[in-house]
């Protein structure tokens, strides 16, 4: 694989291996593709792309030396430390290999498309830590421009308070964590939400759970919207337990970029997002997941018309029991948490 090549890949072209390339996230959606799932186009700035920027940098070592100084108990020093890094980075421009790069692999993949631009950190969806949700999102990018901006604030936010203080408490080394960038084509979704493929609250292994509401996703992952839930037995695929909320806000898209966020009329807001039929289409999708990775998921989905798209998964990390405490086959056993 050449230098150049390495600064991006189509999702197409990874598959688990490629995590210290792409990070968990990027590694899940390229498995994914090659599993038969239905994920939306799209290609990964790598993290030799994000070293090259770093290297960029005035005294990049400095900035490291400064954040192995941070106490994680100390706010005040977090925030300083963080805010410093943040800035000299912003004033670092992306190096002219990569815009080069990303601007040819646009034109390949479309430059007519919107497309959502996501963090995926080389510790982040492990089974040992989840680092999901730390770093940026940017949705409905539109234009050359607007995109390398979008992913070069996806660097910086790698060195944000939250991820600064998680990666010191858990004993990751800062300069051992990298970020690669997702750039993935937007899909305008009608209706979203988050599946988990074992019961969240009770560990149930047999039911999957389905959180859906109007528009984006973001409406769910920001707690803006109290989503319909829907619980779906595996081994029958009967429908088990339906909760219709009333959902009264929505995001959507913008024609120029970004998101709005909608209030859901009335005669809508209690009225189910998901029909039967697609709760079983998503339902067979997570199972197909869950048993290519051979462990539960966490699944964030979209449907547009009549077209059902998986926008990301990773292991559910915090089950009891853990997954490889089991009793023999055919015997039964109690567990017990003790202050769990």
């Amino acid at each position: 694989m050449n230098a150049e090549k390495e600064l991006v890949l189509k999702l197409s072209e990874i598959r688990a291996t490629d995590l210290p390339l792409v990070g968990g996230k990027g590694a899940n959606l390229g498995e994914m593709i090659h599993a038969g799932i239905p994920i939306p186009p799209g290609f990964c700035v790598t993290t030799r792309a994000f070293d090259l920027f770093i290297a960029a940098c005035p005294d990049s070592e400095a900035l490291y030396a400064t954040l192995d100084q941070v106490n994680p108990d100390d706010i005040d020093s977090v925030r300083q430390a963080g805010q410093q890094v943040r800035q000299v980075l912003m004033d670092t421009p992306i190096p002219e290999a990569i815009v080069e790069v990303v601007r040819e692999t646009l034109k390949e993949v479309g430059t007519e498309h919107a497309y959502a631009v996501r963090s995926s950190a080389t510790a982040e969806d492990l089974p040992e830590a989840s680092f999901a949700g730390q770093q940026d999102t940017y949705l409905n990018v539109i234009g050359e421009d607007a995109l390398l901006e979008a992913i070069k604030k996806c660097w910086i936010s790698l060195f944000n308070d939250r991820a600064i203080t998680y990666r010191i408490k858990n004993n990751f080394a800062h300069r051992e964590v990298k970020l690669s960038v997702i750039v993935q084509r937007m899909i305008f979704s009608e209706k979203s939400g988050i599946m988990f493929t074992v019961h969240p609250v009770t560990g149930h292994r047999h039911t999957l759970t389905i959180d859906a509401s109007f528009g984006l996703g973001e409406a769910i992952v920001s707690g803006q919207v109290t989503p319909d839930s829907y619980a779906v037995d595996k081994r029958t695929r009967k429908i088990i337990e339906r909760k219709i909320a009333e959902k009264e806000v929505a995001i959507y898209p913008a024609e120029e970029g970004g998101t709005f966020k909608v209030t859901v009329p009335q005669k809508q807001r209690k009225k189910p997002v998901l029909s039967k039929k697609e709760i079983l289409r998503l339902t067979d999708l997570g199972c197909k997941i869950e048993a290519h990775y051979g462990t539960p998921q966490d699944i964030e989905w979209g449907i547009v018309g009549d077209d059902v798209y998986i926008l990301q998964t990773r292991s559910i990390t915090s089950l009891y029991p853990i997954d490889g405490l089991k009793y023999p086959e055919g015997t039964l056993g109690i567990f017990f948490s003790i202050g769990h």
